[in-house]
């Protein structure tokens, strides 16, 4: 175990997770892959410094599609978005998630 604050990323399914964990470290800072089941409560337990939500196969309109637990933005953290990641986040806080009709 360490002492380090963990940049945590959020895996919501997408085989790139692992990938983004390792060029946090790369960079010098300590990062974990943690699932998209852990509740938020867990996950600021761990005091990390910021989150990545990466990617997932799924649409956030998609019946029982994984769900972002709105605690996580009280925690006035930095946060990041990637793919589902980000249209998850958008979501919970409020926003629309559409297409453009743009192929």
């Amino acid at each position: 175990m360490t002492d380090a604050r963990p940049v945590l990323v959020v895996d919501f399914g997408a085989q790139y997770a692992q990938l983004i964990a390792r060029r946090v470290r790369e960079a010098r800072i300590y990062s974990e892959v943690v699932p998209s089941t852990m509740s938020a409560k867990e996950m600021l337990a761990k005091n990390p410094l910021a989150i990545v939500l990466s990617g997932g196969p799924s649409s956030v309109y998609a019946e029982g599609a994984p769900q972002v637990d709105a605690a996580l933005f009280d925690a006035n953290l930095p946060m990041f978005g990637i793919c589902y990641g980000f249209q998850a986040m958008a979501a919970t806080l409020g926003g629309t998630v559409a297409q453009t009709g743009l192929s």
